[in-house]
């Protein structure tokens, strides 16, 4: 298996995240998250479960990657990843399964997808498939407002 860094292809240029940090192809998902977060945990075990390779890098501070990765400070939740190969996708927080697949299947033209804050019956927070919260895009821009992408439990 060939691994090399993973490098998320954002405007402007490419930000490195991790120099340790790799990817393998479009089924890697790989996740930043601090050590203690029992509910990125979950999160990560559910996405592995789905049929997706995963990689955990735990760091204390993930407030520089979200920073580089341009997740606004309204989308913020408690861990970030990235999938893809040739085209990278920030995904922040808990972001359901089924929003993850559209995502990789459609290939739009964003930045990636966010569950901000940690929203009770989300995947990872007592997963309920009827709960309501909203799933965003973010753009290609940093400038650009996030914009809705799905919402849940309908």
């Amino acid at each position: 298996m060939t691994r090399r860094p993973l490098i998320l292809l954002a405007l402007g240029g490419l930000l490195a995240f991790s120099s340790h940090a790799m990817a393998d192809g479009d089924g890697t998902v790989t996740v930043y998250k601090t050590p203690w977060c029992g509910c990125c945990k979950v999160w990560t075990d559910a996405v592995e479960a789905a049929g997706y390779k995963v990689v955990v890098h735990d760091m204390n501070d993930l407030s520089k990657l979200k920073k580089e990765a341009g997740v606004p400070a309204e989308m913020e939740a408690c861990h970030t990843a990235v999938i893809g190969d040739s085209r990278k996708y920030v995904i922040e927080g808990h972001v359901p399964l089924h929003a993850l697949e559209k995502m990789m299947s459609e290939r739009p033209d964003i930045r990636g997808i966010a569950v901000p804050g940690m929203p009770q019956g989300s995947l990872g927070m007592g997963y309920d498939p009827k709960a309501k919260y909203a799933v965003y895009s973010l753009g290609l821009e940093p400038s650009d407002p996030p914009q809705p992408y799905l919402m849940t439990g309908h």
